[in-house]
């Protein structure tokens, strides 16, 4: 990179390390926390009660992380373009990034579910009893698979993230942008290409007319100064033959 991008590489990764440890923290401390409370109405409201303190702290993580990643892969757009495996990698993270937000609001959403259901009897902050109204039950099977698959997609994120950071080492952008030269130049030519034969035909298309035009115009200039001069030609070929003549009958070799 040709300039330091300190403050986006701190947006970025102290983002992701707050949305990925908060979510699992959240998953493991406080929806199992929830389970402690003897009274199993009183469950859902602190699981609430946690999350409910913990979304603002996420959302502004998540913001961070977002326009730190978005400045450095406008940074990096040129070792996107040439250099082999970086595109690939980012279309991974965008995909991880798009996945873990989806799953992040309607966690949310399922999360809201439960708390406008009130205090109703639940085991704890994602898991149901006998008792549980179906609604809220059904909410609470959603979020125990999702309170797992946020910090695995977050996860996946910081794999990828691992990952663009090896690909900046310079050996590895050297030989990236080796690798990936084949396919740039490939690319290029097949542009030139596309872009030279259509304006090659609509020169031929415009030029043809002019052309055919000319040459009419040259053949008959030709023929005009044939004709005009073919009376001078004649004209001097019978003096050169009378001349000849006159030689013969004067000279007494003859």
């Amino acid at each position: 990179m040709a300039q330091r991008n300190t403050l986006a590489h701190f947006l970025h990764d102290a983002g992701l390390a707050v949305w990925f440890g908060g979510t699992l923290m959240g998953a493991v401390g406080v929806n199992g926390a929830a389970a402690d409370v003897d009274d199993p109405r009183q469950r859902a409201r602190v699981a609430n009660a946690g999350w409910a303190r913990w979304t603002p702290v996420n959302a502004a993580a998540i913001g961070a992380h977002l326009v730190g990643g978005a400045q450095l892969l406008r940074a990096n757009k040129g070792r996107v373009a040439t250099q082999q495996g970086v595109l690939a990698n980012t279309n991974t993270k965008l995909v991880l990034t798009g996945a873990a937000l989806a799953a992040t609001a309607y966690a949310r959403v399922l999360g809201q579910k439960v708390m406008s259901a009130g205090d109703v009897p639940v085991a704890g902050g994602t898991d149901s009893l006998p008792s549980t109204p179906p609604e809220v039950a059904k909410a609470q099977k959603q979020l125990t698979a999702l309170q797992w698959a946020i910090p695995a997609l977050t996860g996946g994120i910081l794999a990828s993230s691992a990952l663009h950071e090896e690909q900046q080492r310079p050996t590895e952008v050297l030989k990236g942008a080796v690798l990936g030269l084949p396919s740039t130049v490939g690319s290029a030519a097949t542009a030139a290409t596309a872009a030279i034969v259509p304006a090659a035909f609509a020169a031929k298309e415009v030029l043809a007319p002019k052309v055919q035009s000319a040459g009419t115009t040259l053949g008959e200039l030709t023929t005009s100064a044939r004709e005009a001069a073919a009376p001078y030609v004649q004209d001097a070929t019978d003096r050169a033959r009378l001349g000849y003549a006159k030689a013969r009958v004067a000279s007494p070799i003859g």
